[in-house]
């Protein structure tokens, strides 16, 4: 049996700029049904006004069908800022309760894939402090635009990180390790980013690491299911959002880690902590 292509037979990542989509491009092209989601945990700070620009500049235009927060056991008023704003909460806990995993942010995006309905998903994160509609329209665009886009990573400056990379377990863990064990996925500026969507064909194919791995997960095995000929990364310019403390940083740090070695060599780490295709629990219960 053939092994999988060699990295030089992979077509290149494409790349595209958010101002390259307006609002006009994608509704011309729009012709399957869009969710965006929002997972978040005690984020009442910044859900509220996400939210809003969302239901006026994303919903109310046409460009999306349903706006979900996927509220992941928040502590704080998350879900009644959300659901002010407009959006439609769901609680985690009550999405698929029968399969395992417990609060993380792999699961809150695995619950709210299969809480949507859209066609196409789009997820962003809810601690954005300066967010706007291009960090939706930005990824939703070469979805809808673009032939054979299945899905679409996000990418941005950060005012307090020089040129396009990302945060500091991006730069000394997520790249340099997929760099040595991942060549394909190298020219990814933020393999962790949280503003990416893809089909739903596709994402209900794919295992969820209930974890802060979640995001290098999908890419790994993307890349194995279906190659990098639908893979895209999008400009969004600059992004401001609260700065976590070193453990917090250390957790996600150990959690990517594990994520990119489990997927190299199994035997390199302990078990994988994933959540599995939403297609084969589908499959199960009928």
């Amino acid at each position: 049996m053939a092994g999988p292509p060699a990295v030089s037979e992979l077509p290149p990542i494409r790349s595209f700029h958010h101002a390259d989509y307006d609002v006009a491009r994608i509704l011309a092209a729009k012709d399957l049904t869009v969710s965006v989601c929002l997972p978040a945990r005690d984020e009442a700070a910044t859900i509220g006004p996400i939210v809003e620009t969302i239901r006026k500049q994303v919903v109310e235009t046409g460009l999306a069908d349903e706006l979900i927060v996927l509220d992941d056991h928040s502590t704080d008023d998350t879900a009644r800022a959300a659901a002010s704003a407009g959006a439609t909460v769901v609680a985690a806990e009550e999405v698929l309760p029968h399969v395992g995993g417990g609060p993380g942010k792999g699961a809150a995006l695995w619950r709210s894939l299969a809480a949507s309905k859209g066609d196409v998903v789009v997820w962003c994160d809810a601690d954005i402090e300066d967010f706007g509609p291009r960090f939706v329209t930005g990824v939703l665009g070469p979805l809808l635009c673009e032939p054979d886009v299945e899905l679409v990573k996000g990418h941005y400056r950060r005012p307090t990180v020089e040129g396009n990379g990302g945060g500091r377990v991006t730069e000394l863990v997520a790249r340099p390790l997929l760099s040595m064990l991942f060549p394909e996925l190298e020219a990814l500026h933020q393999p962790l980013s949280g503003e990416y969507g893809g089909r739903r064909s596709v994402l209900e194919q794919l295992p969820f690491v209930d974890d802060y791995g979640v995001d290098v997960g999908l890419l790994i095995d993307y890349v194995r299911l279906r190659g990098t000929a639908g893979l895209a990364q999008v400009d969004l310019d600059v992004r401001w959002h609260r700065n976590r403390s070193l453990d917090e940083l250390a957790h996600q740090a150990r959690a990517v880690m594990h994520a990119i070695l489990h997927r190299a060599d199994p035997d390199l780490v302990g078990p994988g902590t994933d959540l599995p295709p939403l297609a084969e629990v589908a499959a199960s219960r009928c």
